[in-house]
């Protein structure tokens, strides 16, 4: 998808209220019932952050807005929070009401995430303000954020439940397949953030990415999640906030990627935001800098971001490298001829301003570590057409490379008709993975079909995209991270419930 909405800055500037009362001076103080309720705990924690977590209940009169202050003792700092417009100024952090969530009744609750940087030793929170007015602490309320060590171990549930590891996946004639020879497929979600949080300045992700969040996707039958990426982030480029750049996000991009390992799903990393200005037909900005989609990789940054991927994940051949997002060197200029040889070959490309980085100088820099890891490579048109991909498919000396390709309703290849004479001869020949379907209706009944016509063939497929965002402004699969789905993700949902086995053995 080339435009998700547009993200408000989580720590744009917030009033903080304050009320205060004098006692009058002859009577005695009388102990009055806390209007609020605060349990605070940490998720996660290393060497120099963690991720805490805030529910508050309001006990007092029903509020239609709200705001909670509290106290950061030493050197710790928000740097990014969800289910709230987070700020700091000096050590009091702010969560201030969203627009959905404003309205607070008596005996109401919600919970707020956030991540901060913090010192070995750093002690926890211990006073919190709702409009001003004290707070009382529950159960689990707060205590020292545990100590990290430098592998950390996941936390032990009371009755853990087996899951088996991804698998590594291989091309094999026109199917993937796993280390027994067994059919594989991907069938999933997108969970979109990493390209545009970081870029912007608010965070990594949007929203929160501990192993709740990613337990909540696993529920839905998913074998698979889609990771999109900001080439300038994960290289550390001067533009980009040091917080959020370089290895702090590389490091985040790691966690994430073994955590939906640790639930058995097959992470699917890919290039979603890079550098190059362009500002040609159907430009997603005029920026130099990776802040939206661009018609093509460019050769000064790409190969290096697709080595240091490589390099990350070679020893971890089950997680997937999709090479680029929706390559559209077609609206640029020129015929559909050199649209496909640009594609592949890249250099000066008509109607690109910025030297091109092809498909095959990808993987060239992908193999040239010696990763084996599985390859995609999505076709023109933002990835939906696929016409010409056989003939210009490129060399990849693993011989593990698929095809690539998206859809949505407003697609020109978007109906079966399409589907039988474009995709159906080279599904024949070699896997396609959907790595994006969707659609702006906040319905399902397009993606019905699509998943039909995949789930007929044993082809894999993925969602866009896991995120709260308001399905009339973009597929949103999901209204809450707890994975409670939209009108357009129940569709999804239910069909991959429905599906005979999570691990994509045994398709039809």
């Amino acid at each position: 998808m080339r435009h998700p909405p547009h993200v408000s800055a989580l720590l744009a500037g917030a009033a903080l209220a304050t009320v205060s009362a004098s006692p009058l001076p002859h009577l005695p103080a009388a102990a009055a019932a806390p209007v609020c309720v605060v349990e605070y705990s940490v998720a996660h924690s290393w060497d120099q952050g963690f991720q805490g977590a805030v529910t508050l209940t309001n006990k007092g009169a029903p509020l239609t807005g709200w705001t909670l202050t509290f106290d950061l003792p030493g050197t710790q700092r928000v740097s990014q929070g969800w289910n709230a417009k987070w700020s700091q100024n000096a050590r009091t952090a702010a969560a201030a009401h969203e627009t959905w969530n404003g309205a607070l009744g008596t005996g109401s609750s919600v919970t707020l995430g956030f991540l901060a940087s913090r010192s070995a030793g750093d002690p926890a929170p211990t006073a919190f303000a709702l409009n001003g007015n004290t707070c009382a602490t529950g159960p689990g309320g707060p205590s020292e954020p545990p100590t990290p060590t430098p592998t950390p171990t996941p936390t032990p549930t009371p009755t853990p439940t087996p899951v088996e590891d991804p698998p590594v996946l291989r091309v094999s004639d026109n199917k993937l397949v796993d280390a027994s020879g067994a059919t594989r497929r991907l069938t999933g979600v997108n969970r979109s953030g990493g390209e545009f949080m970081c870029v912007q300045g608010h965070g990594i992700f949007d929203g929160p990415v501990d192993d709740r969040a990613i337990a909540a996707i696993a529920d839905w039958n998913v074998n698979a999640v889609r990771i999109p990426l900001n080439e300038e982030c994960w290289l550390g480029l001067d533009n980009i906030r040091p917080e959020y750049a370089g290895a702090r996000y590389r490091d985040a991009v790691t966690a994430l990627v073994r955590r939906i390992e640790d639930h058995g799903m097959t992470p699917v990393v890919e290039l979603h935001w890079s550098w190059g200005q362009y500002t040609g037909n159907s430009a997603g900005c005029a920026d130099i800098h990776a802040s939206c989609q661009k018609p093509m990789p460019d050769a000064r940054y790409a190969p290096a971001f697709w080595t240091s991927v490589a390099n990350t994940f070679k020893d971890d051949p089950a997680v997937v490298l999709d090479l680029f997002n929706e390559p559209y060197p077609d609206r640029a200029g020129g015929t559909p001829a050199q649209a496909w040889s640009c594609w592949r070959d890249g250099g000066s490309c008509p109607g690109i301003g910025y030297e091109v980085a092809g498909m095959q100088d990808l993987v060239d820099a992908v193999r040239a570590t010696g990763a084996r890891n599985l390859v995609l490579a999505a076709g023109i048109a933002y990835a939906n057409d696929l016409s010409q991909w056989r003939a210009h498919r490129p060399h990849d000396p693993a011989g593990n490379l698929a095809a690539a390709w998206h859809v949505y309703n407003f697609n020109a290849c978007a109906d079966e008709a399409c589907w039988d004479s474009v995709l159906g001869p080279l599904a024949a020949e070699l896997p396609i993975v959907a790595g994006e379907i969707g659609e702006n209706t906040c319905a399902h009944a397009f993606v019905d079909r699509v998943m039909r016509w995949f789930d007929g063939r044993g082809l894999s497929y993925l969602g866009w995209t896991w995120n709260t965002w308001d399905c009339a402004a973009g597929p949103a699969l999901i209204s809450s991270y707890e994975g409670v789905p939209t009108a357009f993700g129940i569709g999804l949902r239910d069909h991959l419930r429905a599906l005979p086995a999570r691990d994509g053995k045994d398709t039809p």
